[in-house]
C-alpha cells in the first residue's frame, strides 16, 4: 500500500532521500514558504516513528518515564512531553496522543529504535505495558496553514475544527478511519493526521484535490528552525537539559518523581539554568557547530541554521550571562541577534 502512494508521490514530482526514507522536496520549496499565509502545506511525515504502548500500566509507565504529567490526561487529549536521561539530559520530545486503549507516541525519526530499548529497560515483569512500534502500519501526514479548517470542512470532517490544541479523535470517511489531532508540532496551525497504510494513497489525493500543496522534510526543517522545534543530535543531545532547550511547556513541576526529575527540580527550584536556546537572525548562512562569540568570547554553539525567503536564521545556545533576546553576536563570518521564538519559552515556576 504504501508503495502505491510513494510511486504517486513520484509522479507528482516528489525528490526522496537516497534511502528513500523520506521526502525532501516537490521543488516548491521555496514558492510554498512565500505563499504559506495563503495557502495549505501538506507533508508527509511518514519518517517519523509512530509507537503504541498497550496495557493496563501503560499512562502510569509513560508518566513516570518522562517530564509531562501523563496520567492526567484523557482518552482524546494530547501532550508534549521529553524523554531524558537520569541526569536530566535530552533524549527526544515526544507527542503522546492518549486512546481509549493505548498510548500512541509520536517521536523523532531516528529515535523510534532507541526509545523502545530505553522504555523496555525500565519495564519489570509485573508491569502491564507492550511497546510496539507501529511506524511501518502508518503514515504521518501534517496539514499547516490558516486555511487547514476549510480543508477538513470540505471534506466533511467537522467536529475536529472546534477542538482544543492537542485534542484527537478517530475519524471514518467513506471507508477510510484514521486519527486526527489539533496542532502541527511547530506552534503553526494545523492538524496531524495519523493514518493506516490501507489508505494512506485516498487520504493523500483527496487532500491535494481539495488544494493542499504538497511539500517535502525541506520545508518542514525550515519551519521547525524559524519556530523554534528543537531536533535530535542538534538541540536534544545529552549535553542539555530541557530547561536549557526551552521545553517548560513539556515540564510538569506538579509530578511525582519520574527519570531526571530531581535534577530538572533543583535547576528550577535555583534558578540554574546555565545556557538557553535562542532563534538568531544571520547576516549570511553558518555552518552547525560553530562557536559563538561575543567581544572575543566564546558564548554558545549555533546548532541549526536555513536560509527562508533570502534570510538567514538558526538554533543557538548561549550563555545565560551572556544575554538573551536582542543580543547581537558574531557566529563564524555572520553577525547575529538573538530573537524569541514561538515554540520556545524561558521561564522559572514556582
Amino acid at each position: 500500500m504504501i508503495q502505491d502512494l510513494m510511486s504517486f508521490q513520484l509522479n507528482s514530482g516528489a525528490v526522496f532521500d537516497q534511502n528513500r526514507e523520506k521526502i525532501d522536496s516537490f521543488g516548491n520549496d521555496d514558492q510554498a514558504l512565500k505563499y504559506l499565509q495563503d495557502t495549505v502545506l501538506i507533508c508527509d511525515r511518514s519518517h517519523w516513528g509512530v509507537l503504541q504502548l498497550k496495557g493496563a500500566d501503560r499512562q502510569r509507565f509513560l508518566h513516570n518515564q518522562t517530564t509531562n504529567n501523563i496520567n492526567i490526561l484523557k482518552s482524546g487529549q494530547s501532550c508534549n512531553t521529553v524523554f531524558v536521561n537520569s541526569t536530566g539530559r535530552t533524549l527526544d520530545l515526544a507527542t503522546a496522543y492518549i486512546t481509549e486503549d493505548s498510548i500512541v507516541l509520536l517521536v523523532s525519526p531516528n529515535r523510534r529504535q532507541f526509545l523502545i530499548e530505553w522504555m523496555d529497560r525500565y519495564l519489570f515483569p509485573m508491569d502491564k505495558v507492550e511497546i510496539t512500534d507501529i511506524s511501518s502500519d502508518n503514515i504521518v501526514l501534517t496539514l499547516i496553514g490558516d486555511g487547514s479548517d476549510l480543508i477538513l470542512q470540505k471534506w466533511g470532517i467537522n467536529d475536529i475544527v472546534n477542538l482544543s490544541e492537542g485534542d484527537h479523535t478517530l475519524v471514518t470517511i467513506e471507508n477510510d478511519t484514521f486519527r486526527i489531532a489539533v496542532g502541527t508540532g511547530l506552534g503553526i496551525t494545523g492538524y496531524t493526521l495519523i493514518i493506516p497504510v490501507e489508505s494512506a494513497l485516498t487520504v493523500w489525493q483527496k487532500l491535494i484535490e481539495l488544494g493542499s500543496i504538497p511539500v517535502g522534510n525541506n520545508v518542514w526543517e525550515k519551519l521547525r528552525i524559524k519556530q523554534g522545534r528543537p531536533y535530535p543530535d542538534q538541540e536534544l543531545t545529552e549535553d542539555y537539559n530541557p530547561l536549557e532547550v526551552g521545553l517548560w511547556q513539556a515540564i510538569s513541576f506538579d509530578k511525582g518523581c519520574y527519570i531526571g526529575q530531581e535534577t530538572i527540580a533543583r535547576l528550577n527550584t535555583y534558578k540554574g539554568v546555565k545556557q538557553r536556546l535562542w532563534g538568531v537572525k544571520l547576516s549570511q548562512l553558518v555552518e552547525p557547530g560553530t562557536p559563538v562569540m561575543l567581544d572575543d568570547n566564546k558564548v554558545g554553539i549555533l546548532t541549526s541554521c536555513t536560509e527562508i525567503e533570502q534570510e538567514a536564521f538558526g538554533l543557538t545556545y548561549v550563555k545565560t550571562k551572556a544575554g538573551g533576546e536582542g543580543l547581537n553576536i558574531t557566529i563564524g563570518l555572520a553577525t547575529g541577534e538573538l530573537i524569541a521564538l514561538p515554540f520556545l519559552s524561558h521561564e522559572y515556576y514556582s
